[in-house]
């Protein structure tokens, strides 16, 4: 008995002990896919801003990148073969008020919000171009000249010819830019000429006497030079600010036949006889008014010292900068100058100053594109008595000095950052509601600028040779997109 079950026991402990140490069966591996999916790479920087403010410039962290599957959203095509005008920049007027404001900062603060408004850092918005009054504008505390002379006085050799009003100012302000991008580009235009030289002897209206036409293209002979020996280079001046515009202050009327008469006669030649290679450009005032430009580039010894006219957006269509262009095609043309109001919606300001001021102005010939005051405090101050009271900066400026970026910072922007001086305008179509334009930068990127103006949120292609991608833009939103191909 005690044997049997021995056996028994052994028996199955053989089995089992078996059993459990046989090594578990090894599953293979399946064969490897032969074409693995790849992994996708950005190809394309994404830079966002929504009407609704909750992106404001802001880079995306969307995925997009090339490819050739076709599909039935709307494309716009980019055409880098198809080239236009080269561009000159992006940016505001800096006014008196403006460098007012930018002052009141603390040291520290105001350098670092020059190197955000005209450095080249991931931070910065890159601005490249800006415009200066030659005097006051209304944008200053007071209206002033750079050659101001007691009533019944007259200094016909500019000898009491100061920059001293602007030298803690503007001129100072320029002075720190230049440090950051010595290459910025600087349009002077005066509101007036010294009141001692116009028929009314006031700031506000008159016109300039023909008996000074010569003295006061000296005027800008002498401030072109002065300012350069601060180290200040002005690249183009306008010859009046607004010259149909006689009610602001300070401002001055006049005619195209007068604008005529000083290019050819006066400036033009004041300008060759002093070596001076600043453009003169006419007109800078609205584009309801293309013939005023026309006039004066008919002439023939007007049109020889013109380098082109500047334009605003008051009243007319933006695309009267292409009907000049047309008419002279050798010839630039330039937008200098729209404010954003006190009373504007930024959703309503993005849409409106993106489509004309800058897509526009682009798609139709402009070397630049410049909205009006870059700062002002919280109360839209400083201006002149009668000046412009409900302009907005691009930048608010309290007096705890907090900074507010308003919807004109964001319309800048949106081109300065990514635009360079010396990119080129090249061919792209208009899709539905998607209205854009597209650039080669110097360093080869493309850039295409996008404003979905419809109500509708929209997908669409973008399409170059013969690859796109695909993207989104919610309905008022503004996107830029940058891309090395």
């Amino acid at each position: 008995m005690a044997r049997g079950l021995l056996f028994l026991l052994v028996t199955f402990c053989l089995i089992n002990c078996s059993s459990s140490s046989e090594e578990d069966p090894i599953t293979p591996d399946p064969d490897p896919d032969p074409n693995p999916p790849t992994e996708i790479t950005n190809e394309v920087d994404f830079w966002l801003t929504t009407g609704d403010k909750q992106n404001l410039l802001k880079k995306q962290s969307d995925i997009i990148a090339f490819e050739s599957k076709a599909n039935n959203f709307q494309t716009i095509e980019v055409n880098n073969q198809e080239s236009y005008q080269t561009i000159d920049g992006f940016g505001f007027t800096l006014t008196g008020g403006s460098a007012k404001a930018i002052n009141s900062l603390p040291t520290a603060n105001k350098d670092a919000l020059l190197k955000e408004l005209f450095g080249f850092n991931e931070n910065s918005i890159s601005i490249s171009y800006l415009r200066i009054s030659i005097g006051a504008s209304d944008l200053n505390v007071y209206p002033f000249t750079y050659n101001d002379i007691s009533l019944g006085e007259t200094d016909e050799s500019l000898s009491k010819f100061s920059l001293e009003e602007d030298l803690d100012g503007v001129i100072a302000i320029l002075q720190d830019i230049i440090a950051i991008n010595p290459n910025i580009k600087i349009l002077g235009t005066p509101w007036t000429a010294p009141i001692w030289m116009k028929d009314n002897k006031s700031f506000i209206g008159g016109s300039l006497l023909p008996e000074y036409y010569d003295v006061y293209a000296q005027y800008f002979v002498k401030y072109i030079q002065e300012m350069k020996n601060l180290g200040i280079t002005i690249d183009a001046i306008t010859i009046q600010n607004e010259p149909l515009h006689d009610g602001n202050n300070p401002s001055m009327y006049m005619t195209a036949e007068a604008q005529t008469e000083f290019i050819k006669n006066s400036l033009g030649l004041a300008f060759e006889a002093a070596n001076l290679q600043t453009k003169i450009i006419a007109w800078d005032h609205n584009c309801d008014n293309p013939e005023y430009p026309i006039s004066v580039l008919k002439d023939n010894l007007a049109y020889q010292y013109t380098d082109g006219s500047a334009f605003h957006l008051y009243s007319g269509d933006i695309s009267a900068l292409t009907k000049i262009h047309n008419a002279f095609p050798e010839k630039n043309v330039y937008f200098t100058e729209q404010y954003t109001s006190s009373d504007g919606s930024f959703s309503g300001d993005l849409n409106w100053h993106l489509k004309n001021v800058i897509i526009g102005s682009m798609r139709n010939w402009s070397k630049n594109a410049l909205e009006w005051n870059l700062a002002n405090d919280q109360n839209f101050q400083p201006h002149t008595d009668g000046g412009c009271t409900v302009c907005k900066g691009g930048l608010t400026i309290n007096s705890s000095g907090n900074i507010t970026r308003n919807v004109g910072y964001y319309i800048v922007s949106h081109a300065s950052k990514f635009v360079p001086q010396g990119s080129i305008r090249v061919g792209s179509n208009i899709s539905g509601s998607l209205i854009n334009v597209a650039f080669k930068t110097p360093n080869g990127d493309t850039v295409l600028l996008v404003l979905n103006e419809g109500s509708v949120d929209e997908q669409f292609n973008v399409k170059q040779g013969e690859e796109w991608f695909t993207t989104y833009l919610k309905a008022g939103a503004v996107g830029t997109f940058i891309w090395d191909k």
